[in-house]
């Protein structure tokens, strides 16, 4: 099944992951991911220089392939030690075992084609999450949103393949869900990790340590304001510019969503 990127399906992906809410009983094993994911994040980009793919999409994937293991291949989480034994068979073709993570990661990648790929938006991106495991749960089960994007989310809740052809309306996928991953990671990278986290102590002495990401700044230009704002917009009601400028409007809709708003807002100052 040869499935295309429409608006349509485009429009899908972006609905989907903006009602996407992990399930409480996950949380903690999500945020334990995405940590991982974060420490890991410079040998990610060791295996996509040059490629044009982001970080965070190979960070899923190898958790969704091999389970975060480094000794194995990002292609279906086989050894290194040898090449490929499932499908795909044989990867990667050419250099001799044991191989490298990295280099291994970036045959996967490019045996993908992932490196022609360009569009890297929110629906181009789940859209080649899904294709990474196969469109069979959209042929087949289209009743069932593939656990391989939302298991540990609300979307999901039974329903997988338990071995190649073998399906089951009852198994439950103990995976957590590409997308899933992916949301939460978005949040911690915007700052908006608090919204879902529960506070203690501990982790309130280390964040005032750290200071905010992001401080009022309606006159200057902050990445990270431009990140808290995107993450922002998938909250419903939000409606921000995305100008990385952190003013009135960014402040109230932290409020909005966090209930606090930005440090050294000058009208809500204490």
């Amino acid at each position: 099944m040869s499935v295309k990127l429409t608006e349509a399906l485009a429009a899908e992906y972006r609905r989907l992951f903006d009602a996407c809410r992990i399930r409480p009983e996950r949380q903690a094993t999500v945020d334990d991911i995405v940590d991982k994911l974060i420490a890991n994040r410079a040998r990610y980009e060791v295996a996509t220089e040059g490629l044009g793919i982001p970080w965070s999409f190979v960070a899923v994937i190898h958790n969704m392939e091999a389970s975060l293991n480094f000794s194995r291949h990002l292609h279906n989480g086989d050894s290194l030690s040898r090449r490929t034994v499932r499908v795909p068979k044989g990867r990667p073709s050419e250099g001799s075992p044991p191989f490298t993570w990295e280099e291994s990661a970036r045959d996967a990648l490019t045996f993908k084609g992932l490196d022609d790929w360009h569009d890297w938006s929110l629906a181009g991106t789940l859209y080649q999450l899904e294709r990474y495991n196969g469109w069979g749960y959209r042929k087949y089960h289209p009743e069932v949103l593939s656990p391989y994007l939302w298991s540990g989310s609300q979307l999901y809740s039974a329903g997988k393949y338990v071995a190649d052809g073998r399906w089951s309306d009852s198994a439950v996928s103990q995976q957590l869900g590409a997308a899933v991953l992916l949301r939460r990671l978005e949040e911690r990278e915007s700052g908006l990790a608090v919204a879902a986290a529960p506070t203690t102590a501990a982790s309130t002495d280390a964040a005032a340590s750290k200071g905010p990401l992001v401080v009022w700044g309606p006159d200057r230009y902050d990445a990270n304001a431009l990140l808290l704002q995107q993450g922002l917009n998938r909250f419903p009601d939000v409606f921000l510019r995305e100008d990385g400028l952190a003013g009135r409007n960014t402040s109230d809709a932290v409020f909005r969503v966090l209930g606090g708003y930005l440090s050294g807002d000058p009208d809500h100052s204490v």
